[in-house]
């Protein structure tokens, strides 16, 4: 992991005001910010560390393996889409929960609007699917629930001009042993133009390759990098220049669908194991082209306050639109879990023949 968290180091003061719906948020949970808000963890600061950190087994055993595939507890008998209505996530049983879990790994990204949710019910749901993953600053008392609050980190951390460098599809921690799998990110402070978030299926971009490249692609794999740098033991005076480095396959199988998805992420892959630079810069550059380029494998979703987003790191990419550049509050608390490790196997099926439909 990237970080090591101290409980006990809370930001020195609140440069940036909190929004009110947040605080009002907080304060119904009981959550105590008279410390400062967001916490910060601490960073690790030598290579080996972070990377001693990442390679640490942690065993899983996805919910949605578990759920009925036709989701009776969860929708009482059918559903009509990925944004449901009418469920209160701090409601669900144990059943409801495995169902959904399965849901999200089948319809990449979920969404539930007007949830009344406290961030201890957040994470408890986070945590019923699997071991939580910190991420960053985060909520005082529970270092495993995320901070996402632009405005702050654009005036303390970030400090972005309106040209925001990096704005890509990506799917997130790819340089750990175990990468998240489902993400939950509940918003309560949205801007009231601007600010939306897309995401582009890994399985529907995988189908827009032909049948000879999937099977080129196939058992293939990338060496991914961390998005930190840290400073190598060994050589401590060349400063934090160096990346956690990983191998994990481009074309991934999910646990629970049994289908692939085609796994990259912008920004944070070196290069394809095996190839020439050459080679594999024309490849990565061409199957990001794949993701970012068809919109009709995308969706790009608008926030209203109280709406929870839930997606699956291991089939989809994500990016948010930076078009309100600060001018108005954006805030959310998110919840990650980590799944298992990466892998692929050659008598997987893609979702469209899963469907059956035409894949070649």
């Amino acid at each position: 992991m990237g970080s090591q968290i101290d409980l006990d180091k809370p930001t020195a003061r609140q440069a940036v005001p909190i929004p009110a719906s947040t605080r009002r948020r907080f304060e119904a949970a009981g959550i105590d910010l008279s410390g400062g808000y967001p916490l910060l963890p601490s960073d690790f600061e030598y290579l080996q560390d972070a990377k001693a950190k990442g390679d640490e087994a942690h065993p899983y055993h996805d919910a949605g393996l578990r759920a009925d595939p036709g989701k009776k507890a969860l929708f009482g008998g059918g559903h009509g889409g990925t944004e449901i209505v009418g469920l209160q996530l701090r409601d669900l049983n144990d059943q409801q929960r495995d169902e959904l879990a399965r849901l999200v790994a089948e319809r990449g990204v979920v969404f539930l609007r007007d949830q009344d949710l406290a961030p201890q019910e957040q994470e408890a749901l986070g945590r019923y699917w699997g071991e939580l993953y910190p991420q960053g600053p985060y909520v005082p008392g529970h270092p495993d629930i995320t901070t996402i609050w632009t405005d702050f980190f654009a005036k303390t951390i970030r400090k972005p001009t309106y040209r925001q460098p990096f704005q890509g599809f990506h799917t997130d921690m790819v340089h750990e042993r175990h990468p998240p799998g489902y993400t939950h990110l509940h918003k309560d402070a949205v801007p009231d133009v601007g600010g939306d978030l897309l995401w582009a299926s890994g399985y529907a971009a995988y189908s827009k390759l032909s049948p000879d490249f999937r099977r080129f692609l196939d058992g293939k794999q990338a060496v991914f990098l961390s998005k930190e740098k840290y400073t190598d033991r060994d050589d401590p005076s060349a400063g934090r220049v160096h990346s956690v480095t990983r191998a994990h396959p481009i074309v991934r199988v999910h646990p629970v669908t049994g289908w692939k998805s085609l796994y990259i992420a912008d920004g944070w892959v070196s290069h394809i194991v095996g190839l020439d630079r050459k080679e594999s810069d024309l490849i990565l550059g061409y199957l990001k082209d794949v993701y970012e380029n068809n919109v009709d494998i995308q969706c790009r979703f608008k926030f209203t306050p109280g709406t929870s987003a839930i997606w699956d790191n291991r089939c989809t990419l994500h990016t948010a639109s930076w078009d309100y550049e600060n001018a108005s509050e954006r805030h959310g608390t998110r919840v990650t879990t980590l799944a298992e490790e990466p892998y692929f196997d050659e008598k997987a099926t893609t979702r469209r023949q899963a469907l059956g439909l035409e894949d070649d």
